[in-house]
């Protein structure tokens, strides 16, 4: 048994247009190379916890959650916020509030975060900007921190002024301390992504759309307090301020990696990663697919990885889905040109959080295995036609159904493993390595 390919578990390298797999058998190591193609830039949070820009086709390696990187890939997204970092333009709305530019470091490490100065009269603070929309689904997000005012939040507005929602932020700590709705018949969600500094990100989520949009990030004097049109009224004081930074506003479910703006949309064009591998790494009759990895959204879509005959990959393939049913996960097989076989599926608790899955194969025994525990097995498949898989991509296999999500660790073995083995392989050596891998917070270890 050997391990013919290696991917991630910290060890990235990466280059214009490709990112590196290996072998490394022998203590010899061989180059796998996997192309890479994304025609733009893009942002990633590098290792000091700092967002940079990363150049056109260029795989991006994302620290955000884990000290190990993740190889981050995502489909299209546009920011339609013209100026997400310059709020001192005319485009951005002031209502009894003040911008001084450039005042503290942003979460790129730069100083060019603005500063948000309540005016000393009685009604809203805020910083907005107006957006056009259609029907579907939305996502605002901003960078915050704390100066002088402890909370602060921003208000989503959909359906030509009909549904407002706030979130208030506490600054000091990130969580969220109040909530207000005003209409029906949108569905809201949110969260609060903490990041170096003492930066927060703040996120909204709206289904059920309709009409213009709008956006305002909005100073609050109090945890919970009286509101106004969406937003937090109040006698404001010149010595209240607070820092904003980065805003977005895109189409879809999900806050997508930050899309810096400068005077008009800016788009982040999708990327994908294919074609790692030959036929001397696969093995046709047996072996070990190991994935460490993540989705970006329970959004029902098709997400596949796959090892293929390049050739024609409906006639021999082995792919690993997120699939188009709510947390499920998926292992088809399709042998001998012969048409799909093994079907192997689990629905996760949470298809965004990290999760170790191992899928064995051999004739007549399939296994899928996830965090530690074997949830399937199959004891009926077709053979593989002989030196047939030779091709690793992160999508279908043909250029559909991209793989999108965060990928700690991809490992190939051309012979299968034990139950105790692939039980291992799955499993977390120790509680905090199960707790820094999931990024959770230890709430009490006796």
């Amino acid at each position: 048994m050997a391990q013919t390919l290696k991917f991630g578990n910290g060890n990235f390298a990466t280059k214009a247009g490709s990112t590196l797999c290996y072998d490394d058998q022998n203590g010899n190591f061989k180059p796998i190379p996997m192309d890479f193609t994304r025609a733009s830039t893009a942002t990633r949070v590098n290792k000091q916890g700092l967002i940079e820009v990363v150049k056109s086709n260029v795989p991006r390696i994302d620290y955000t959650d884990t000290s190990d990187g993740v190889l981050l890939l995502e489909k299209a997204a546009t920011n339609s916020i013209t100026y997400s970092e310059d709020f001192s333009q005319s485009y951005w709305t002031k209502s009894n509030a003040t911008i001084t530019s450039n005042s503290v470091i942003s979460p790129e490490g730069t100083l060019n975060a603005s500063k948000v100065t309540e005016q000393n009269v009685s009604g809203v603070h805020y910083v907005g900007a107006s957006l056009a929309g259609g029907a579907g689904e939305y996502t605002w997000s901003c960078f915050l921190k704390q100066g002088t005012s402890r909370y602060a939040g921003m208000r989503a507005v959909v359906n030509g002024f009909q549904n407002r929602f706030f979130v208030n932020v506490d600054l000091s700590n990130g969580s969220v301390v109040d909530t207000h709705t005003v209409g029906s018949g949108t569905t809201w969600e949110y969260y609060v992504h903490k990041y170096t500094n003492g930066w927060y990100r703040l996120v909204i989520q709206a289904a059920n759309v309709s009409g213009n949009m709008d956006m305002s990030i909005s100073s609050s004097n109090v945890a919970q307090p009286n509101y106004s049109l969406g937003l937090p009224t109040y006698l404001g004081s010149t010595n209240n301020n607070f820092y904003i930074w980065g805003a977005q506003f895109e189409i879809g479910s999900v806050a997508s990696s930050y899309i810096p703006s400068q005077g008009s949309a800016t788009t982040r064009v999708a990327e994908t990663a294919t074609g790692a591998g030959n036929s001397e790494v696969f093995n046709d009759s047996e072996g070990v697919l190991f994935l460490n990895l993540s989705a970006l959204a329970n959004d029902l879509t098709n997400r596949w990885i796959s090892i293929s005959e390049s050739s024609v990959y409906t006639n021999n393939q082995i792919n690993f889905r997120y699939a188009s049913a709510s947390n499920l996960i998926q292992v088809v097989s399709r042998a001998g040109g012969l048409g799909q076989d093994v079907v192997m599926q689990h629905t996760l608790n949470d298809v965004t959080m990290p999760t170790k899955v191992a899928i064995k194969y051999e004739l007549n025994n399939w296994k899928l295995l996830v965090n530690g525990f074997i949830v399937v097995t199959e004891t009926s498949s077709n053979a593989f036609t002989a030196n047939s898989l030779d091709v690793l991509d992160l999508d279908r296999g043909n250029n559909t159904n991209y793989f999108y999500g965060k990928t700690k660790e991809i490992s190939y073995y051309d012979a299968i493993l034990t139950d105790l083995e692939l039980e291992t392989l799955t499993s977390y050596r120790s509680w905090e390595s199960m707790v820094n891998e999931l990024n959770l917070n230890i709430i009490y270890n006796g």
